[in-house]
């Protein structure tokens, strides 16, 4: 049974998940119906992973069997609950449709549209003579505004750009595509429309010239991206050598025994970065050359990769940076299962099985197959099984909710900018903390370094800021998070010694 710090560990678990879902059905109470059923769609997906963690922490392991019958039971739930949804929603904006085209605010009356409106000058900045935005241009840009899309009231000078302030007239995303096709109409390439919010929770278009576009690398950061494949290279035999008891930097000619394992780690950093580039190809959105980050320790953390063009949507935003880790760790979690299957009395690896304490996921995945042999000091265990894990922590890393990592492009996606920011700065905060309650694990403070002064600013705002995700993808977005914490999450050693885990 469970002394009374594990039953705390539980508890906590159990009020997290709880609580977790009730927050979730707070948020979609007020959408009716349709908020339901897409709340019922993140339950779904949520509840074998919930069942299957609950029962192991109760002593109760499910089998291979049982794992694929739940998550097929979840998938067809899911796709019904979908189909659920996209019927409502037609039929919801099938009764909204007489009035979609008017923003039904608090106004005593519509005023006319307006012909030239004039230039108000704001009050916290000297008063310029003319807009950075020419005057020719700027009446053409005016002109694409009207009452069935943005109601245009008042123009603000913005950078080399300026600022429109109005009513927003239809959905943003029917509103975004009709003025940018307007503004491309009059004006080509020379400008770019954003569809954003203001600091006081209004619409508000945004244009700016095309040569604020992100830029392509030059020469010099190419050649870095280069510098930090053939480090990563090294690192990675390195990584490999240590886990097979050499040193491969003082014994360079050993190479072709550490190469599999390497080429393993190497397959999972190449199906994250195609996983990328998939999702950005099909939204024609350009990807900088992959920057990796090396490491002695597990041979990468993954790697830094920018845009190098505008993204058109936060939906956008979401799949190509949830796609990276879901190839990854796809490939990671197949690996691990293979190796866990494979590996026998023999096996290259020998573990202590305190080993699969450092993670909730990899320690109930090895109880599930590996059964009673987890009660030995030590454990044989296949190379894929050390690969696979390794592949899962490098795509949970780059998971994290903070700045330009993929999970804060995933928080960014699809809880806004303001939530981004303090999760960026709650995960700054939590490595700080394990790095001192860890002193010897060097990797949350490397990771601090590392968001601190390259990730910690968040992406550039979409084009279209206003259209959020939908529900399915907020849902994977949950699914993406609570994989990752149960990837870099340990097992309380008294909890994982009562299930079996280490003796």
């Amino acid at each position: 049974m469970f002394n009374s710090s594990e039953s705390v560990i539980v508890i906590s678990i159990v009020l997290v998940a709880v609580g977790i879902l009730l927050w979730g059905y707070n948020r979609a109470k007020p959408y009716g119906k349709l908020g339901i059923l897409a709340w019922l769609q993140s339950v779904v997906l949520m509840v074998p992973w919930l069942v299957f963690f609950g029962l192991f922490v109760l002593g109760i392991y499910l089998n291979l069997v049982a794992i694929i019958g739940l998550l097929v039971a979840s998938a067809g739930i899911y796709i019904y609950l979908g189909n659920r949804v996209r019927t409502e929603g037609v039929e919801q904006m099938q009764q909204r449709r007489p009035v979609s085209n008017f923003n039904t605010e608090t106004e005593t009356k519509t005023p006319a549209p307006p012909e030239t409106p004039k230039l108000p000058i704001p009050e916290a900045e000297a008063a310029p003579d003319i807009l950075p935005i020419p005057e020719e241009d700027l009446k053409q840009i005016q002109s694409i505004f009207g009452i069935d899309t943005f109601f245009a009231t008042e123009t603000i000078p913005y950078q080399e750009g300026a600022i429109f302030k109005g009513n927003l007239r239809s959905q943003p995303n029917e509103a975004h595509d009709r003025l940018s096709a307007k503004l491309h109409e009059k004006l080509g390439e020379k400008y770019r429309l954003f569809l954003v919010e203001s600091p006081e929770g209004r619409p508000t278009i945004i244009v700016l010239p095309s040569s604020n576009d992100p830029q392509p690398a030059t020469l010099t950061q190419k050649n870095l991206a280069i510098v930090l494949l053939v480090t990563t290279l090294a690192t990675s035999l390195e990584a490999a050598g240590l886990l097979l008891g050499f040193d491969w930097f003082s014994d360079l000619g050993r190479f072709r025994e550490a190469l599999p394992i390497a080429a393993g780690l190497g397959s999972i950093l190449v199906a994250h970065e195609i996983g990328h580039r998939i999702f950005a190809q099909r939204y024609n959105v350009r990807l900088s050359w992959p920057y990796l980050i090396p490491s002695w320790q597990i041979g990468s953390f993954g790697s830094i990769t920018r845009f190098e063009s505008l993204i058109p949507n936060r939906s956008v935003l979401f799949d190509v940076a949830i796609a990276g880790p879901a190839f990854g760790g796809l490939l990671s979690f197949i690996l691990l299962i293979l190796g866990l299957i494979l590996s026998q009395p023999g096996s290259l690896f020998q573990l202590p099985t305190t080993f699969f304490q450092g993670s909730v996921l990899v320690g109930t995945l090895a109880k599930t197959i590996l059964g009673d042999a987890l009660q030995n000091s030590i454990v044989d265990v296949h190379p894929l099984t050390i690969i696979g894990w390794l592949g899962l922590v490098i795509n949970a890393l780059n998971l994290m909710p903070a700045g330009q990592l993929d999970g804060g492009r995933v928080v960014q996606a699809i809880y806004g900018r303001k939530t981004a920011r303090r999760t960026t700065i709650a995960t700054l905060v939590i490595l700080g903390i394990v790095a001192i309650v860890v002193p010897g694990n060097p990797i949350p403070l490397y990771w601090g370094i590392i968001i601190l002064f390259l990730q910690r600013d968040l992406e550039r705002p979409s084009l279209n800021e206003l259209t959020e995700p939908d529900d399915a993808r907020a849902a994977w977005a949950l699914l993406a998070l609570f994989l990752m914490l149960a990837t870099l999450i340990p097992l309380n050693p008294g909890l994982a010694g009562s299930l079996g885990i280490g003796g």
